[in-house]
Order: structure tokens, then sequence, then C-alpha cells
């Protein structure tokens, strides 16, 4: 990357961009991706509505080097309304150049501004190269995810 990041929330010229980040986020995790999702998820960003927000790290050229998704989560035991992150993908090209760490901070200030005490994620066991980065940035909680199919 060899400069600056700019993050900042997306905006509707970053389509593109975000599109192609994205579907390589959706391969990452060898989840399917269609235009019907792209299409769902680019409408939540710009919906008042929801309260689901994605950022946006570029280059000093404007080149798209990665993207979070979040959005606030209530917290009944803590009887607050908190942060999840949903997505985050930086550009293998990119990796390891302080990218993920921009975008943190901005998420941060972000959480900061929304009145959020915290901001919590989930990631892959087998994602070692981001936990790494994530046991750098924040602490690992003791609980286990689980998922039920509604049929």
């Amino acid at each position: 990357m060899q400069g600056t990041v700019l993050v900042t929330p997306l905006n509707k010229d970053d389509r593109e961009q975000w599109e192609v980040l994205y579907q390589s986020y959706a391969r990452f995790y060898q989840v399917p991706m269609n235009q019907v999702i792209l299409d769902n998820v680019w409408s939540w960003i710009f919906d008042d509505s929801t309260r689901f927000y994605a950022l946006i790290a570029k280059d000093e050229q404007g080149c798209a080097a990665g993207f979070m998704h979040y959005r606030e989560m209530l917290s009944p035991l803590r009887g607050a309304k908190v942060g999840f992150l949903d997505d985050l993908y930086v550009d293998t090209s990119v990796r390891g150049e302080g990218v993920v760490e921009v975008l943190f901070s901005t998420l941060k200030n972000s959480a900061k501004m929304h009145g959020w005490p915290y901001v919590r994620w989930i990631t892959a066991e087998d994602n070692y190269r981001a936990r790494a980065v994530y046991d750098k940035l924040a602490t690992r909680t003791q609980w286990k995810t689980y998922q039920i199919s509604v049929d």
C-alpha cells in the first residue's frame, strides 16, 4: 500500500469497488454470492431506518483496500446498545500494511459517537491470520457461537 490509508463511510460512488471486495470476502469464507445479496446489503447501508453501517479504506489514489460492515445490537444483560462487527475484509495485496488498524480505529470512533460501550464480532476458528491481529487489538471473549437453521 505504501502510504496513507483513508477510511470513510461508504458512499454511493463506491459501489463497484465495494462489490469487488465483498465478492472476495464471500469467496474467502466459501459463501455463494449473487446480485440479490449484493443489492440487499447495499440497500441496508443507505437505509436511514436501519442501523447498519459500512466503512471503506482507500489508498492515496482512491483504490479500495478494505471494508467493514457493522451495526447496532441490543445487549439485554447490559441494558445497553452495543456494536456488532459483521464483516471485515482487507484485500490480500495490502494485508500487513496497517489497513485493518486504521479500520478498527475508525470503528472505535464510530462506536464512541453512537454511545456503544464496545463492539463485538466473531470469526472463523481457522482464520489464524485475522485472529492474530484481533488478539492484539481486542479481548477474546469466552463465548462459542452456535447457529440453528430454520427450515
